[in-house]
């Protein structure tokens, strides 16, 4: 099947995935998926409650003259007093409405004289209900506060905490295997490797980029060389404790490219195999029957680090939950951008210069360890447009 966007075949591939299983949890909720409603314990605010520092009064006892006798006080933690007939409350934002009052007047809106007050304002502009918080108007009792399939911040948990919501339900870590490919790439420490040799830069990108979302879980970083059994061997194995397994290389058409092969003898259906997108055109996308993703990226480490930020993890989130999983990003300028347009979308490594503005990074391809190494991420751009955008940008 062809795509001619990069989300059209992120859409049809979610569509043979299958999401990870739910458990329960009493702590550690930040950066997970939830995974059912959080519903209101009771209103919100539970009362009325005031707006503003200022005094509870009766409309019935206002007039531009009037002097009205500070009767007592209401404060944020404790019952309301009871409302004097005549006279007005001091009260304290969040303190709750005491019965009978109509509105709360500012307390830069009055002149205060010791024990009284005296308005200074127009007394035919003070409503019923001024500066009052009505008991529920953010949430009454029972109604839906958090949806599921959000990932849960700190704003999120200041919700669930108003509505003691402290055991939850949510999406467990989607399980992910890394593997890498190449009779070319080895483990080198302080030696350096052969002209004819790589360092694994791959393993380290990918590993970073998937360490930062808390809803994923990498339980295996494994290096095959360029030998099918084995390639065969460690993806069998490895799909027995993994939800999804990313590989860089072998995608290609090469005589040594042998993970297209491996997935279709593992029973994987692959629904996109080449994308019209530079870098990382070969990508490979599949699926188990039991809905596990196979993601092959190209080796070339520049296509790898992309593919795995464009394509990579939102298919994980999706997998982990995630109501929103498509990518929903910045978009910026681009400086210097030159008017060079490519048939295919083009992801662009970028520089940030300022506030929404970025430019182009001088690149010599997808090898090119270096520029990868300067960028803060890439611009989508696409087919057959140049230009300064603005174009979304996707930051490491």
């Amino acid at each position: 099947m062809k795509f001619e966007f990069p989300n059209d075949a992120l859409v049809a591939l979610s569509k043979e995935l299958q999401p990870v299983e739910i458990e329960s949890l009493e702590t550690s909720h930040q950066g997970r998926v939830l995974a059912s409603t959080v519903i209101a314990d009771r209103d919100s605010p539970a009362a009325n409650v005031s707006a503003m520092d200022g005094y509870a009064v009766r409309l019935t006892q206002l007039s531009e003259k009037a002097v009205l006798p500070i009767m007592g006080e209401s404060a944020a933690g404790s019952p309301a007093p009871e409302m004097p007939s005549h006279g007005a409350l001091r009260i304290f934002t969040g303190a709750i409405v005491p019965e009978g009052c109509d509105a709360v007047v500012k307390r830069e809106d009055t002149e205060e004289l010791g024990s009284e007050i005296r308005l200074k304002l127009d007394t035919t502009k003070i409503a019923k209900g001024l500066h009052i918080r009505r008991a529920g108007e953010n949430a009454p009792k029972g109604s839906t506060v958090l949806d599921p399939g959000i990932e849960i911040n700190g704003a999120h948990k200041a919700t669930m905490a108003n509505f003691g919501c402290s055991i939850i339900d949510t999406y467990r870590p989607v399980r992910v295997t890394i593997l890498t490919t190449g009779n070319e790439v080895g483990t080198f420490q302080k030696e350096a490797p052969m002209p004819w040799q790589l360092r694994n830069s791959n393993r380290e990108s990918i590993a970073t980029l998937l360490a930062a979302p808390n809803w994923i879980s990498t339980v295996s970083v494994e290096h095959c060389i360029d030998d099918q059994k084995q390639l065969h061997d460690t993806l069998a194995e490895r799909l027995k404790t993994s939800d999804a397994i990313l590989m860089t290389g072998g995608v290609s058409m090469g005589d040594y490219d042998y993970v297209p092969d491996v997935i279709r003898d593992l029973g994987g259906k692959v629904v996109f195999h080449g994308l019209p997108i530079r870098p990382g055109k070969p990508v490979l996308g599949a699926a188990t029957n039991d809905g596990k993703l196979l993601l092959g990226l190209p080796g070339n480490p520049v296509s790898a680090t992309i593919g795995c930020q464009r394509l990579g993890i939102p298919l994980l989130a999706y997998m982990a939950g995630k109501r929103k999983w498509l990518p929903k990003v910045p978009v910026v300028q681009l400086e210097n951008s030159g008017n060079k347009s490519i048939p295919l979308t083009w992801l662009r490594l970028v520089k940030l210069v300022e506030n929404g503005v970025a430019e182009p990074v001088i690149t010599q391809g997808s090898g090119d360890l270096v520029s990868l190494g300067n960028s803060d991420g890439f611009v989508e751009i696409p087919p057959k447009q140049d230009g300064g955008g603005p174009w979304p940008f996707y930051a490491w």
